[in-house]
């Protein structure tokens, strides 16, 4: 489906040098933003103890903070709105260390007298295990990354391989930036969340990648390669504005609807699917094209890579046949 029709090719790369000043700015900022501020790491990582509680009307924080001050075990606690003024989520750093005592029924019998709740979940993760999980997810990133740079260089070449490398990490790092900003809690949801944009923003780069290696195989060798790479974006356009609209508004109506369970993994998605779709044409391609990729010498490889076939194609027909 054709959504945009041009009659020439856009000039993408000709603005490549202020696109890569505002993602130089973005990725530094991020950067400056983590060492400032540093994830707000959820339980899963960082350990600790949550109850989610819900009233049949508005809960009463200010009496449940009251009610929870008495007790060792919430010293510390955080008491926060969960998606409707009617559900709270109590956060603490501690688990308990007894297991014949349920956190549930200590819960619940502080909380006497607020009003009718009942108790929906109860999450417990030793500090131990979070920080396995959080060197896990770390691991999970990096071979991630060295799976795609070895998939891609054997797909296309060294270039192309570098070129989506540094455009994941560009995508990964702002991604990242946004949730420290606002204070996302980071957990499992949000590192499944990273993975998948790896994911997503690798499917857009390769192809637009896939494009540019076929301009150059049709090209003739006087033909540049900004002029192959804007041929390239123009015809993949239409296909990566709708592809990335339908994620989008997905992704999004998830955000609004999915509740407060699944917000940190829409949040990351939201900003991700942004980010992935301009780093696709604005990092990955004009790095291809400082490279200094040379369409001529392509070609000639390609011309001597043909010749190579043919001769040995040549040699199997005359040993078939008897001929030498």
């Amino acid at each position: 489906m054709e959504f945009f029709r041009y009659k020439s090719a856009l000039n993408f790369m000709g603005k490549s040098k202020i696109a890569i000043a505002f993602s130089i700015t973005l990725v530094l900022l991020s950067y400056a933003i983590l060492a400032v501020k540093g994830f707000n790491y959820g339980i899963d990582f960082a350990g600790g103890t949550i109850v989610q509680v819900k009233y049949d009307k508005e809960a009463p924080i200010d009496k449940i903070r009251e009610r929870l001050q008495g007790n060792k075990l919430f010293d510390n606690a955080s008491i926060t709105e969960f998606g409707s003024p009617n559900e709270i989520v109590i956060r603490m750093k501690t688990t308990t260390g007894s297991v014949t005592q349920d956190i549930g029924d200590v819960t619940r019998e502080a909380l006497k007298g607020t009003g009718n709740f009942e108790i929906r979940r109860v999450d417990i993760v030793g500090p131990k295990v979070g920080s396995e999980l959080r060197e896990k997810g770390i691991m999970s990133m990096l071979l991630a990354i060295a799976g795609i740079l070895i998939y891609v260089a054997f797909r296309f070449e060294w270039r192309f391989a570098v070129a989506s490398i540094v455009a994941l990490i560009h995508d990964v790092s702002i991604a990242s930036g946004f949730v420290a900003l606002f204070g996302i809690d980071v957990n499992l949801d949000v590192l499944a969340a990273l993975l998948t944009l790896l994911g997503y923003s690798l499917n857009d780069t390769i192809i637009v990648f896939d494009r540019i290696r076929e301009g150059i195989v049709t090209s003739k060798k006087t033909t540049s390669l900004q002029e192959i790479i804007n041929e390239s974006i123009t015809r993949t356009l239409s296909r990566t504005t709708l592809t990335s609209l339908t994620t989008f508004f997905v992704i999004f109506t998830l955000f609004m609807f999915g509740g407060e369970i699944i917000h940190p993994f829409a949040f990351t998605m939201l900003i991700g699917i942004v980010i992935g779709t301009y780093s696709s044409i604005f990092v990955a391609s004009p790095i291809l094209l400082w490279f200094g990729f040379d369409v001529k010498k392509y070609h000639e490889k390609l011309a001597e890579k043909a010749k190579r076939e043919a001769e040995k194609n040549r040699m199997r027909e005359q040993f078939e046949s008897g001929v030498m």
